[in-house]
């Protein structure tokens, strides 16, 4: 059979995804500080783009992204009943939105939206991508790299999330626990657990709260604290000023182990955080405000400050395109009216669709707002996604690199996602947390002789109780809370009795 070209045609049909919806996707998942930088180039690139000035007389098509929406949650009783959600959409229409007619309250942000007049630009290159992971892995990267294989969820999770954010550059805890707690809602014990946790992460010496303690770390990573090495530890100020008397005194050593001691201590890394690249770190300024209201109602706003107010000049699109001689610059001023046009659409689009989201994280976790980190409901993705129809990557996106004031504080948008554990029945699902609190309890009850639950006994009283776990499960958050085996509880409970 002899071979040959031919030409054929075919008909089928494909998604495409065009460059206009590859920039709507990225505006969707840029932080503040990027959208600003990417709001710049624009400026810089489309002659008919402008920042709105509100003392300008010029006529103007503009999309006010920062335009606030109210939405107020019934705060939940203690007891954690169903949270009720009140929703009134406040917001002003946009001047683009006037001129064309009211949106209705509570359109899906993802609705359809006529692009063929727009053409190319905005999308992310090949060589932007390659540029971001060849960039060097940060601190706060390589931390929640272990995090996410550390064992620790639900409400330890959260609390551990907040923890890493208040490291600074060299690797030390800026932050006080006693405050930190409270702010939580939680006690101070248990950050310090989970500070425990923390510090067994690498680099040796992280989330140390002073110079002491940070080489307290890494000693005992070493096998090298003993007596005399942690007198020398708590006498550093003796060292700084060289008073070598006073040294051997306080350590009980000679003068040959001292200067081994110290030889040690210098081998030691000081700043363990230094070695990670990272950027000057910037404040983080909220997407969203969340604040209490009155009867009990939780207000969430979007921050106009953080989100760009732009605007279309027609006066001179239309003086410009009147000039245009060759058909070359017609299509450059057509093509620069209709991008522009779409820009303002995106940014209008990705105001709403954080504001929708965010506001169904209320919802969700209205117990944290009013109780603390201990009433963190099981959250995941899918569950935001369906309560307010989207889809699973578009919430992921939203809540990806945004950040949201509270009265606890600030948190990214992606703390308040925490696991959970199925029920044996049709019941609601366990918090992770939760479940972990429970094995605590039974284990915390244990007294000498046969009471010593083994991991499958525990199993079983989970599961007699409505918690469908697995054994791997409990022995993984028995070890995530520093609780031995039942081996060696029966044990130390026989050599206490």
């Amino acid at each position: 059979m002899a071979l040959g070209a031919r030409l054929e045609v075919r008909q089928g049909q494909g998604l495409v995804i065009t460059p206009q919806l590859q920039q709507a996707i990225k505006l969707l998942q840029l932080s503040g500080v990027e959208l600003d930088a990417f709001v710049e180039a624009e400026l810089e690139r489309n002659p008919l783009l402008a920042r709105e000035d509100r003392d300008s007389d010029v006529e103007v098509v503009a999309l006010d992204p920062g335009a606030e929406a109210t939405f107020a949650a019934d705060r939940i009783p203690e007891s954690g009943a169903e949270a009720r959600l009140d929703i009134s959409h406040e917001a002003e229409a946009s001047p683009g939105e006037r001129a064309t007619g009211d949106m209705a309250a509570g359109e899906d942000a993802g609705g359809a939206i006529d692009w063929s007049r727009t053409s190319g630009g905005g999308f992310e290159s090949d060589g932007d991508l390659a540029q971001r992971l060849s960039g060097a892995a940060t601190l706060r990267d390589h931390l929640f790299a272990q995090l996410s294989v550390s064992g620790l969820d639900g409400a330890r999770l959260a609390a551990a999330g907040v923890l890493i954010d208040s490291v600074d550059e060299g690797g030390y805890l800026r932050c006080d626990l006693v405050e930190t707690a409270e702010r939580l809602g939680c006690d101070a014990p248990f950050l310090e657990s989970i500070l425990g946790v923390l510090q067994g992460f690498e680099p040796t010496g992280i989330f140390a709260r002073d110079v002491a303690e940070c080489l307290r770390l890494q000693l005992i990573e070493r096998d090298r604290f003993d007596p005399a090495m942690a007198a020398l530890v708590d006498n550093l100020d003796l060292l700084a000023r060289r008073d070598m008397a006073a040294l051997r005194r306080v350590c009980g050593v000679d003068d040959e182990d001292l200067r081994e001691m110290i030889a040690e201590i210098r081998g030691l890394t000081p700043r363990p955080g230094a070695a990670f690249g990272g950027e000057p770190t910037a404040p983080v300024t909220p997407d969203v405000i969340i604040r209490e209201g009155p009867g009990g109602l939780w207000n969430v706003e979007l921050n106009s400050d953080t989100l760009p107010r732009l605007l279309v000049d027609r006066r001179y699109f239309a003086r410009v395109s009147a000039g245009a001689r060759t058909e070359a610059e017609k299509v450059f001023v057509s093509d620069c009216f209709s991008q522009a046009n779409w820009l303002l659409k995106c940014l209008d689009q990705r105001a709403r669709t954080i504001l929708k989201v965010a506001s169904e994280i209320v919802r969700q976790q209205d117990g944290f707002l009013a109780y603390g980190v201990s009433h963190l409901r099981p959250l995941n993705l899918r569950t935001v996604a369906e309560a307010i129809g989207m889809h699973e990557s578009t919430v992921s996106r939203v809540t990806s690199n945004k950040f949201v004031s509270t009265p606890r504080g600030v948190f990214e948008l992606k703390f308040f996602f925490t696991a959970s554990i199925s029920s044996t029945g049709d019941g609601e699902a366990h918090s992770a947390e939760s479940v972990r609190h429970r094995i605590r309890q039974l284990i915390d009850a244990e007294r000498p002789g046969d009471n010593v639950h083994s991991d499958d006994r525990i199993v079983e009283i989970l599961k007699g109780s409505g918690v469908d776990i697995a054994r791997r499960t409990v022995a993984k958050y028995r070890e995530s809370m520093r609780i031995p085996s039942s081996t060696d509880r029966r044990r130390m409970l026989a050599t206490a009795g």
